[in-house]
């Protein structure tokens, strides 16, 4: 069994040599929510230039999607970064997410449904990365504790091959990341919902709570 990567010297490994080149990378992040995006984007705009990815066609209805995606663009307003970060929106499909699934309703949160949920959301960023001259591309899911980060790493390296666009190797959560998306969610009074956006994690959410009141 080989040695597990870390993901975040790969990161900074990646960063000194932009930084020693004088270069500022551009950067599709693919965002979630705004909470999830505080600290990625606080961090990494410091050496890349970003645009804000929103593609969740897996949210569980519209009024939920247009909260996210307002409290991401009023994030966004607020900070303050050393380089630029934009928004990009994709388009809310949630009939294609159901169309994916279909057959793996009953699968466990953190499972193939997840995966597949991962690979079609960081595909789509790929896309986008790639006909929109990006470096690279990742993703803000890697810093909740419940996302296994080695797994989307592998998802996105293996989108990012088949599409020719570079995935950045990230672990978010690394360095106190989730503790201090926290705090700048607390600060800029981010709504933070408490389910990953489908119906099946609000589901396994709400049963959390009826059996630990």
């Amino acid at each position: 069994m080989g040695n597990k990567r870390n993901l975040q010297k790969e990161l900074e490994k990646i960063i000194e040599r932009a930084a020693a080149s004088g270069e500022i990378p551009k950067l599709l992040l693919h965002a979630c929510c705004a909470p999830c995006s505080s600290y990625c984007m606080e961090y990494l705009s410091e050496y890349f230039a970003i645009t804000i990815y929103f593609y969740n066609p897996n949210i569980d209805n519209k009024e939920e999607y247009i909260k996210r995606v307002e409290e991401e663009k009023r994030l966004i307003a607020e900070m303050n970064f050393k380089n630029p970060v934009s928004f990009l929106e994709g388009e809310y499909e949630p009939e294609n997410f159901h169309k994916l699934v279909r057959g793996h309703e009953r699968d466990s949160e953190g499972g193939e449904r997840c995966f597949m949920c991962y690979e079609m959301r960081l595909r789509k960023c790929a896309d986008e990365a790639k006909n929109g001259g990006y470096d690279y591309f990742a993703t803000t899911l890697t810093i909740s504790p419940v996302k296994d980060a080695g797994k989307l790493c592998e998802i996105g390296e293996e989108v990012g091959r088949e599409i020719g666009i570079s995935y950045l190797p990230s672990d978010f959560k690394k360095k106190n990341g989730y503790k201090r998306s926290v705090e700048l969610s607390q600060q800029y009074g981010l709504y933070r919902q408490d389910y990953c956006g489908c119906s099946f994690s609000k589901r396994s959410r709400s049963n959390e709570s009826k059996a630990n009141p």
